[in-house]
């Protein structure tokens, strides 16, 4: 009964289009900032190493290298500040949690690209 008062109440603050992308693929995310009164969008670039949770607590995370140092943001993938998801490149991976690419530097941190037809 609990599930599905919770599931009913979930369902309102889905998106009705979720930007379809796995773990190892190279992503951009456009998040809405806000500056002030301003809004602007900001570009996240990297590759996803995990997903976690169901429905309106589902997340994402990204991980990418700035100036020899990595960093990894987690994202809600229902949330009203990201504006899209836009899939850049196809990774073939063989594991649902990219941890290890943490401890591997240049040209280890490559993966395979998926090719599709």
């Amino acid at each position: 009964m609990s599930q599905q008062i919770l599931q009913a109440v979930e369902s309102s603050f889905l998106k009705e289009k979720v930007d379809e992308f796995g773990i190892g693929d190279t992503v951009d995310v456009h998040t809405k900032i806000q500056e002030g009164s301003k809004e602007r969008i900001q570009i996240f670039s990297g590759t996803v190493i995990a997903r976690s949770g169901s429905g309106s607590r589902e997340m994402f995370v990204v991980r990418r290298i700035v100036a020899g140092e990595g960093v990894e943001r987690k994202f809600p993938l229902h949330s009203p500040r990201i504006e899209k998801i836009e899939v850049k490149r196809r990774s073939v991976v063989r594991r649902a949690k990219l941890y290890f690419l943490r401890e591997r530097t240049g040209k280890g941190v490559r993966l395979r690209e998926r090719r599709d037809r």
